[in-house]
């Protein structure tokens, strides 16, 4: 276990180093990624995704909204509600954003991988994805964690 963290944490670091200048931050850059892996959100479920608290996630949303990164539209089971989709400028945001990290990452891999060792990498990235949305550990069992 402590292996796979530690990859992950590294892999994690040297990717942000790759990032490049970026108008998109924290918070709103992980807004804008799990709209676009999920679909439309509401404010509470993208604070939920997050283990953040909604008003965090309001503010940042009125800020990308501001930005035209993303809409607010009722929701159509419950009006009381606001979903959030992203926008073709939100789209182009994230895209800017990933840009520099996928092409350090592809160049990385093609120089240091063999053809078998990078087959095994992309399927150990679903099964570091299906981890990562895995439910946080209640704060009573983190105490009894080694």
């Amino acid at each position: 276990m402590v292996a796979v963290r530690r990859g992950a944490m590294r892999l994690a670091g040297r990717l942000r180093a790759e990032r490049g200048e970026s108008e998109l931050a924290g918070t709103g850059l992980a807004v804008l990624g799990h709209l676009l892996r999920r679909g439309d959100l509401t404010a509470g479920e993208l604070a939920a995704a997050q283990g953040l608290r909604p008003q965090s996630v309001t503010r940042t949303l009125a800020d990308l909204e501001a930005r035209g990164l993303v809409e607010r539209t009722r929701d159509h089971d419950d009006a009381r509600r606001h979903v959030f989709s992203l926008t073709a400028e939100g789209l182009a945001a994230l895209g800017d954003d990933m840009r520099p990290r996928d092409a350090w990452l592809a160049r990385a891999m093609a120089e240091h991988l063999s053809p078998t060792e990078r087959q095994l990498l992309v399927l150990a990235a679903d099964l570091l994805d299906r981890l990562a949305e895995s439910p946080p550990v209640p704060d009573r069992e983190r105490a009894r964690l080694p």
